[in-house]
């Protein structure tokens, strides 16, 4: 006897695949990550310019002890300049 061929009765089995349709990207994927990171650097430097701008100076107590740069610059020009003047007069005083 021949054998019989068996018919399947599934018909979802093995059908041909469709072809891909290409997606229509919005972004060129070649220029993905280059347009992320313009984007990031932007958005990072309006931060940074908002940031800087204010003109509200923040106002609150000072650590003890705390000499600021200015204070200790202008003192140790008096403190100099001082002692020009007193090592001057100790000079005209000897003659």
């Amino acid at each position: 006897m021949a054998q019989q061929k068996k018919t399947s009765t599934n018909t979802n089995a093995k059908q041909p695949l469709k072809k891909n349709e290409q997606k229509k990207h919005l972004i060129d994927p070649k220029y993905k990550n280059t347009f992320w990171t313009v984007l990031m650097i932007v958005v990072l430097t309006i931060f940074f310019i908002i940031n800087n701008t204010k003109s509200v100076q923040e106002r609150g107590h000072y650590p003890p002890n705390y000499t600021s740069a200015k204070g200790t610059i202008s003192k140790q020009i008096i403190d100099s300049r001082v002692s020009i003047i007193s090592a001057g007069k100790d000079t005209a005083s000897q003659k």
